[in-house]
């Protein structure tokens, strides 16, 4: 039979390395091939490759329509991002192709789209990318075999919306049992919008505990995940990175000059899907005892390419320069020097040898000689001094008069 006679049907895609699935991008070529190992003689009809690329999202709620009526709303919704159909191995309609013994191989290649979705896995909703390979056998069920790869697609964060630094202010009267124990404020900043994982966050607080209790305030990376179907919203936060404050008394005033907060290996963000979203943001709260929470919370995007060299510093320049002077934190900015005067530099340089002139009987002497002396003379010349009263004041003679004199 030539279910016996199949020993392997793979299919493998270039560049994947042992153990690991092979990573694309939007526009990229996909490549690869598919094994098939006979150990006799076999009849096959075709052999058919499709590739598919799903976001999908999913999720049910219970509802209640009285006392003792419930029913469960399902919502689902599906979108095609990748669908390309090949035939590999297509014998004459109604006849068979007879393969011999041994180890075969059908290349294939295809392009994927130019704009398409980072895979993604979560409770509610997926984003799936697939190669399957049907063999057709006349007299005998079909073998598939099925291929997972997986696309991420570029997040730049040296763009300038991404650059821009983040901040906010909050404030919160502390009452408890009805009883007013102060003002609590909060702000915070953040040097940019765009981060990439592996990355710290450094975060630029102060809290002002004007209450009569202490507070402890923290900061955490929140992850949501949005999935949307038939006009419904389906959300699940977690919290991936936290840092924690020393507590501030009652009274008191407290800053965190730049306090880190290391982002794990989490997915990109995911902003241009219509089944599904993924966003991050940095939420800074306070915890007031016999109150709720004041919070203050910052967008952020998380990208795959890294921070330019050159654009971190600018961003890290700009959101210095802003960064507002009630936080106290200014004092530990180093101002630039002073550029050094125009004569210190000029003095010390001496003037270039005179290059031989034109002979006398050049009809260029006359042009040339005026105004290259004019040139060196202003060049290696230091400009004059300012003074407040002009040291060759006009005569009353030639001084211009107004019109109204």
């Amino acid at each position: 039979m030539l279910f016996d006679k199949v020993k392997a049907f793979v299919v493998q895609l270039d560049g994947a390395r042992a153990g690991s699935e092979p990573v694309f991008h939007g526009g990229q070529a996909v490549a690869g091939r598919v094994l098939l190992e006979l150990a006799g003689a076999a009849r096959v009809g075709a052999l058919r490759l499709r590739a598919r690329g799903r976001a999908r999202a999913h999720w049910t709620e219970s509802r209640s329509a009285g006392s003792s009526t419930a029913y469960t709303q399902s919502y689902s919704e599906r979108v095609e991002v990748v669908n390309h159909r090949a035939t590999l191995l297509a014998p004459d309609p109604g006849d068979v192709a007879t393969l011999p013994a041994g180890r075969h191989e059908f290349p294939f290649s295809f392009q994927l789209p130019i704009s398409l979705v980072t895979s993604f896995e979560g409770k509610h909703g997926s984003v799936r990318y697939s190669i399957k390979a049907t063999l057709h056998r006349p007299w005998a069920p079909a073998r598939r075999a099925r291929k997972v790869f997986t696309v991420i697609e570029p997040v730049d964060i040296n763009t300038p919306a991404l650059l821009e630094p983040q901040a906010g202010a909050r404030e919160k009267v502390a009452r408890s049992w009805y009883c007013t124990r102060g003002l609590v404020s909060l702000s915070a900043k953040i040097d940019r919008k765009g981060y990439t994982p592996g990355e710290a966050i450094p975060i630029f607080a102060e809290i002002d505990n004007g209450s009569t209790r202490a507070v402890q305030p923290r900061a955490a990376l929140v992850q949501t995940q949005t999935f949307m179907a038939r006009g419904a919203r389906k959300q699940k936060r977690a919290v991936v990175a936290t840092v924690d404050g020393a507590p501030v008394g009652p009274g008191h005033r407290a800053l965190w000059p730049g306090r880190e907060l290391r982002i794990p290996p989490v997915g990109p963000s995911i902003l241009q899907c219509r089944v599904l979203s993924v966003d991050y943001s940095l939420k800074v709260c306070v915890d007031i005892p016999g109150s709720s929470k004041l919070l203050l919370e910052l967008p952020l995007v998380i990208g795959t390419v890294p921070l330019h060299p050159l654009g971190g510093r600018s961003a890290s320049v700009g959101s210095r320069a802003s960064f507002p002077r009630p936080w106290g934190l200014c004092p530990t900015m180093e101002w630039p020097e002073a550029p050094p005067e125009y004569s210190a530099v000029v003095r010390g340089t001496p003037p270039p040898p005179a290059a031989p002139g034109p002979g006398p009987g050049d009809p260029a002497a006359a042009l040339a000689g005026p105004y290259l002396a004019c040139l060196q003379e202003f060049r290696y010349r230091p400009p004059p001094l300012y003074s407040e009263e002009d040291p060759h004041p006009l005569s009353e003679a030639v001084r211009p008069r107004c019109m109204t004199c």
